[in-house]
């Protein structure tokens, strides 16, 4: 059980014109899932333990050299509260990735958070959702980036800073949408200072939550304390549609030279641009994702930053 009483709802603060503003602007909410016993630390610490490692995402930043580069670890021997001992000393981010595939009590969570969102939304029905959970070092960063699929962050301890930026061409050209969704780049994108002036920014403390539109850009920074965080994904209709536009607009931009075609995700274009899309996939185009085929530091509790590079 995930100790949330079942006759309240796990979104505590929703008032009606959050349906219509949802997806299309920033919604800061509060929710009740640090009262889950899903999310103790103690909790976490066992769910690093039961994680696939395949499902396990472990990075850091390396400062040799002139530019900074990200680094990849893995567990090693540490135990879950170890490992979450390790990351509150140094600059580490790990991901616990796809809960719902292999831990059926937070499948339960993720499934009754998405009954109360289309209970109180006419016609929002979601598929292919996710959860997952994220335990960040102090003051760890996430850079400017933007994301493919309906995106919510959940604060269970710990503060971060997130700053939304504007949905438009400015911040987020479709063109950069299009290398995201065929993988031609990782999600960070272009990012210039003076894009901050711009943004909404928001504190996230234990108990709130926050949503924003697709494809909107954002980078977060946690305050000086160890973060817990739990995020979730989702997909619509209208989320696949975009998606198989986008997808189909840059293959049609690298097959054909064609610029400037709609990105509205309805009326009839979409479908040529979803078989656009399919067979540009059935046809081997599709960059495969990211693997990471080597490890450069095991966690340690022990070191003073968490971690043991690895020769």
């Amino acid at each position: 059980m995930n100790s949330i009483s079942m006759n309240r709802d796990i979104i505590v603060d929703w008032q009606a014109q959050h349906e219509r503003l949802f997806g299309l602007h920033a919604i800061k909410l509060r929710h009740r899932l640090a009262e889950s016993e899903l999310f103790t630390r103690q909790a976490v610490g066992k769910l690093i333990e039961r994680c696939p490692k395949s499902h396990l995402g472990l990075e850091s930043v390396s400062f040799d050299g002139d530019t900074p580069r990200r680094i990849y670890g893995e567990l090693g021997g540490s135990s879950g509260l170890e490992a979450i001992e390790a990351i509150e000393k140094g600059r580490i981010w790990m991901n616990i990735r796809r809960i719902m595939d292999w831990a059926p009590e937070y499948n339960d969570l993720l499934n009754e958070i998405f009954a109360e969102f289309e209970a109180r939304m006419s016609g929002f029905k979601t598929f292919k959702r996710n959860i997952g959970v994220l335990v960040s070092s102090p003051n760890a960063k996430v850079p400017y980036h933007a994301d493919i699929q309906g995106q919510s962050l959940w604060q269970i301890s710990g503060v971060k800073r997130v700053f939304i930026y504007p949905r438009s061409d400015v911040f987020m050209p479709p063109q950069s949408i299009e290398k995201i969704l065929l993988r031609e780049t990782n999600e960070d994108v272009p990012y210039r200072s003076w894009f901050d002036e711009f943004a909404t920014v928001f504190d996230l403390h234990p108990g709130e939550m926050l949503t924003w539109p697709l494809y909107a850009p954002h980078k977060v920074e946690n305050h000086d304390c160890l973060n817990i965080s739990v995020t979730m994904e989702h997909w619509t209709r209208s989320t696949w549609n975009s998606y198989a536009v986008h997808y189909g607009n840059g293959v049609l931009r690298r097959t054909l030279g064609l610029h400037n075609t709609s990105t509205q995700d309805h009326g009839l274009h979409v479908y040529p641009k979803a078989a656009a899309a399919a067979i540009w996939k059935k046809m081997g185009r599709q960059i495969e994702g990211d693997v990471v085929k080597s490890r450069d530091f095991r966690i340690a509790p022990e070191s003073a930053n968490g971690l043991l590079a690895l020769t």
